[in-house]
């Protein structure tokens, strides 16, 4: 299997699902691209030792990568990232599409009861999916 795509956001789930992704990508010889989503919301203000800086969300995400990196480069050598605007399920399949993915990992959850019918991130994945999707269980 060539590439592996996992989507993840801040939560413990995400993290849980990436975990597995990472196993996934280091006993099949993978290559692994994290991906995240943001939206267009306005910048945070976050006071500092310098001053106030404004936190735009593409910083957070690209923040959250940066730390998703630098844990799981030393398993998976072979680690890219991507963030993009939109919705998670959204940019998670046009990401894999426009990389070649050959799997999509993410999370289990809120795949249970109501939240499932109104359309969880992994309900989405994986009817919007151009590969094969994992669905990990991380809850």
């Amino acid at each position: 299997m060539g590439l592996i795509v996992v989507g993840v956001d801040d939560s413990e789930t995400a993290h849980a699902a990436a975990l597995i992704a990472v196993r996934l990508a280091t006993s099949l010889g993978s290559a692994l691209h994290v991906v995240t989503a943001f939206d267009k919301g306005g910048a945070l203000k976050v006071d500092g030792p310098g001053g106030s800086i404004a936190v735009t969300p593409v910083d957070r995400a690209e923040a959250l990568l940066e730390r998703i990196a630098a844990e799981f480069r030393r398993a998976v050598p072979d680690l890219t990232t991507a963030a993009g605007q939109g919705r998670p399920a959204e940019v998670i399949c046009a990401e894999a599409e426009r990389v070649g993915a050959d799997l999509i990992v993410v999370g289990n959850k809120r795949m249970h009861g109501a939240p499932r019918i109104l359309g969880a991130v992994a309900s989405k994945v994986a009817t919007l999916a151009p590969c094969d999707v994992y669905i990990a269980h991380t809850t």
